[in-house]
C-alpha cells in the first residue's frame, strides 16, 4: 500500500468513528470496548509478531532509545519555555504535555509496521515499551508540578508496569534472543489479531474526537500543533540521522515522534487538573493536522 493509500485509509477510518460516534453507533461504552480490545489484544499481538523473530543485536540499539529520550526531553524543555507565560495553570500544564506526547501505540506502531520493513516495525515495538514507561510517568510529573495534583506515583508506575504491551514486548525480546519458534496455528491466529491493531484503534481514536470552541485558544492550540506535529519530527529526523547506525532505526524513531498528540494525555489532564477541553481540542488539532505532516514525513522515510 502506497504511503497516500495508507493515510487514505486512516482518514477514513478515523472518520468513520467519529461519524459513529454523531449517529449513536458508538457511544462512550461501545468506544470503551474497542479501546479496550485494541489495547489488550491487538497492539500486544502486534507488538509480539514485531519482535519475536528479529535479531535482536539489530533491534535493541542503544541509540534508539538514547534518541528517542533525547528528543522527548527536548520537547519537554520546549514546551515548558513557550508556554511558560500561558495562564491558568490548568491550560498551562495541558500544552505541556501534549507538547511531546505521541501516539506511539495506537497510531504509531501499526503505521510503522504496515509502511515499512520488518526490522523497523520491531524498533517501533521497543519505542512503545520504553515510551510507556516514560511518558506517563512524566507527564503526571509535570502535571503534578504545575497543578499541585494529589497523585500516588507508587499506584500509577505499578499501574504502568502492568500495561499489555510490556510483557508482549518481553515475551517478543526473549523468543528473538533464544531463537524460538511459534507455532504456525498460533502465529496465524496473532497475525490476525495484530491486522486489527490499527483499524480498531483508528475507530477508537476517531469516536474520541470532540471540539470544544468555547474554550478554543489558538495561539496555544497552535503552539501545541507547531511543538508536536511539526518541529518533533524535525528534531526527531535530526536526531536520529545523526546517531543512528542504521535507515530502520530513522524510519521507527521519526515516524513513532511524528505522530499526533495521544488521546490517554487527555484522560491524564482531566484527573490531574489540566483543563480537558483544551486537552481534547488539541487531541483533535494534532490529529487532523498530522494527516498531512505524516504524508510528508513518511514519503522523505521511504
Amino acid at each position: 500500500m502506497t504511503v497516500a493509500a495508507n493515510l487514505g485509509y486512516m482518514l477514513g477510518v478515523l472518520c468513520l468513528g467519529a461519524l459513529a460516534k454523531r449517529l449513536g453507533l458508538l457511544d462512550s461504552g461501545r468506544r470503551d470496548k474497542l479501546t479496550f480490545f485494541a489495547f489488550a489484544f491487538a497492539l500486544p499481538a502486534l507488538v509480539f509478531t514485531s519482535t519475536y523473530d528479529q535479531p535482536i543485536r539489530e533491534v535493541i540499539e542503544p541509540t534508539l532509545v538514547l534518541g528517542f529520550w533525547l528528543v522527548l526531553f527536548t520537547m519537554l524543555a520546549v514546551g515548558w519555555v513557550v508556554h511558560r507565560r500561558v495562564s491558568p495553570d490548568s491550560v498551562r500544564s495541558v500544552a505541556i504535555v501534549q507538547s511531546y506526547y505521541s501516539n506511539l501505540g495506537f497510531l504509531g506502531l501499526p503505521l510503522v509496521d504496515s509502511t515499512f520493513g520488518s526490522l523497523a516495525s520491531a524498533k517501533a515495538a521497543v519505542i512503545l515499551g520504553i515510551g510507556a514507561l516514560t511518558h506517563v510517568p512524566l507527564t503526571i510529573t509535570v502535571l503534578v508540578l504545575v497543578n499541585g495534583a494529589d497523585v500516588s506515583f507508587k499506584e500509577e508506575f505499578v499501574g504502568v508496569l502492568k500495561t499489555p504491551v510490556i510483557p508482549a514486548l518481553v515475551l517478543g525480546l526473549a523468543f528473538s534472543g533464544l531463537g524460538l519458534g511459534v507455532p504456525g496455528v498460533l502465529l496465524t491466529g496473532l497475525d490476525a489479531l495484530s491486522s486489527l491493531a490499527l483499524p480498531v484503534a483508528l475507530l477508537s481514536i476517531g469516536a474520541s474526537l470532540t471540539i470544544s470552541t468555547e474554550s478554543f485558544d489558538f495561539r496555544t492550540v497552535g503552539a501545541v500543533v507547531g511543538s508536536k506535529v511539526v518541529l518533533m519530527p524535525l528534531l526527531a529526523f535530526a536526531v536520529f540521522s545523526t546517531f543512528a547506525s542504521s535507515w530502520s532505526t530513522v524510519q521507527a524513531g521519526v515516524t513513532m515522534l511524528a505522530t499526533p498528540t495521544a488521546v490517554s494525555s487527555f484522560i491524564y489532564a482531566n484527573e490531574l487538573g489540566g483543563d480537558a477541553d483544551l486537552a481534547s481540542m488539541n487531541v483533535f488539532a494534532t490529529t487532523a493536522v498530522s494527516v498531512a505532516t505524516l504524508f510528508v514525513v513518511l514519503q522523505f522515510l521511504l
